[in-house]
């Protein structure tokens, strides 16, 4: 079982910039992929960014059409820790962001959730 500690959420006004922390622990030698999803309210969650392992060390990242060019995902994996920078932040990327680690069998865990909120 992975468990996933995000961190960085607040307030920002539109145009600025966030970073949002992930730290992993548990079962993380088991982890395939992780990722970045948000809900905003009466919304479903999505995906904002995921990274994914492609052979032995390399990865690659997929991103939502509505944040690529202003949001990156990176892992530092000596600390077990995933990020998404967040730059150029619209009213519209409020939502609660949620981290997410999936396992080679296929098993999701998910953070608690930190709160982004970007004002006009």
């Amino acid at each position: 079982q992975v468990h996933l500690v995000e961190s960085g959420g607040g307030l920002v006004q539109a145009g600025g910039s966030l970073r949002l922390s992930c730290a992993a622990s548990g079962s993380i030698f088991s982890v395939n992929a992780m990722g970045w999803y948000r809900q905003a309210p009466g919304k479903q969650r999505e995906l904002v960014a995921r990274i994914t392992r492609s052979g032995t060390t390399n990865y690659y990242a997929d991103y939502a059409d509505s944040v690529k060019g202003r949001f990156t995902i990176s892992r530092d994996n000596a600390k077990n820790t995933v990020y998404l920078q967040m730059n150029s932040l619209k009213p519209e990327d409020t939502a609660v962001y949620y981290c997410s680690a999936e396992s080679t069998r296929g098993t999701v865990s998910w953070g608690q959730g930190t709160q982004v909120t970007v004002s006009s």
